[in-house]
């Protein structure tokens, strides 16, 4: 097997308060090839844009990363000075955000900011850079792009803005890419557009991508594996067309019984008893205990590992070779 391109090894990110300490994401672990797209996908509050935030060096303060580590082509990166992480952000790690506007300047065109984030990470001139930036802008499906380089970001509609992101993040060649909601704030229409260009660029630049977003059908569409996070745990992880087809995990179950199906098969859409715990009140055991129809007295009491289930991964006892059936029936 080759090496990851991405390690993410008992991932613990928390946050200092008056009343302790608050875990946003708990002992995370996933590996990501290179060329692959990985989607992290979940309720809101489930860590997703945490993790995010914690691979490329942007939690907020107090924010923190607590516990284990973070490797990039087995180089650990979690423990960067500032400076350190500053040169790999944008460079060997790119970032989209759900809104384009907390990603551009409005005050500065955006061929400017495109050649700005090339020189920087690059060893390319400014006239080079100014060549490299219209092509990306081409790549990502601005028409007239060599024309509208010298355009402010208000100039262009939602839809066009996110691939000026796309492009920014794409603009020093980086190996892998961290899309958080990209497609939430656009249409349907624009969604497919902006789904395509990412499947394209992944393909022709072999570029990973970590997906996140609560839209399955963005998941189906566009990822190869799906890790499916929980109160910031990992409840499942495995293949797209795996984990939709045959979920393991309770949650992700529910998760797939509330999609509506389009060839009517559903008399009844499924729904999940309760809410996503507050960081503050997160329940021992199994943090889905409260709200699993299948629960049992070793889920209160404690943790469950990851399973091997078929081709997928599932933290749940249920899924545990030793366990008797009376055992689970209790």
């Amino acid at each position: 097997m080759t090496e990851p391109l991405l390690s993410v090894r008992d991932l613990t990110v928390q946050f200092p308060t008056r009343r302790g300490l608050l875990t946003a994401v708990d002992r995370l672990s996933f590996d990501l090839a290179p060329g692959e797209v990985l989607g992290l996908v979940g309720e809101s509050g489930a860590g997703k844009s945490m993790t995010g935030s914690a691979i490329i060096g942007l939690l907020e303060p107090p924010g923190r990363i607590a516990g284990g580590e973070i490797r990039l082509k087995g180089e650990r990166i979690d423990n960067l000075p500032a400076e350190a992480m500053r040169r790999i952000r944008g460079r060997r790690i790119g970032m989209i955000f759900q809104d384009p506007l907390t990603s551009l300047n409005p005050l500065i065109r955006i061929g400017d900011q495109l050649v700005e984030t090339i020189v920087t990470h690059t060893d390319r001139t400014p006239w080079e850079a100014k060549l490299h930036a219209a092509s990306l802008l081409e790549a990502v499906g601005i028409p007239a792009a060599r024309a509208r380089i010298d355009s402010y970001p208000h100039e262009f509609s939602g839809g066009m803005r996110q691939r000026v992101v796309i492009a920014l993040a794409l603009a020093a060649d980086p190996e892998l890419i961290i899309a958080d909601e990209p497609t939430t704030a656009l249409d349907v229409s624009v969604q497919a557009q902006i789904i395509a260009v990412l499947k394209d660029l992944c393909r022709d630049k072999g570029t990973a991508v970590i997906l996140i977003t609560h839209d399955m059908g963005v998941i189906a569409e566009t990822a190869d594996r799906v890790a499916v996070l929980y109160a910031g745990r990992l409840a499942e992880i495995g293949p797209v067309a795996d984990v939709i087809s045959r979920p393991h995990h309770p949650y992700t179950r529910g998760l797939m019984g509330s999609i509506p199906s389009l060839d009517g098969g559903r008399d009844r859409l499924e729904q999940i008893p309760g809410s996503m715990p507050r960081l503050s009140h997160i329940p021992p055991g199994c943090a889905f205990n409260p709200r699993c129809l299948q629960a049992f007295a070793r889920c209160v009491a404690e943790r469950p590992p990851a399973y091997r289930a078929d081709a997928s991964e599932a933290a749940c006892f249920l899924l545990d070779p030793a366990m008797s059936p009376a055992e689970a029936a209790r």
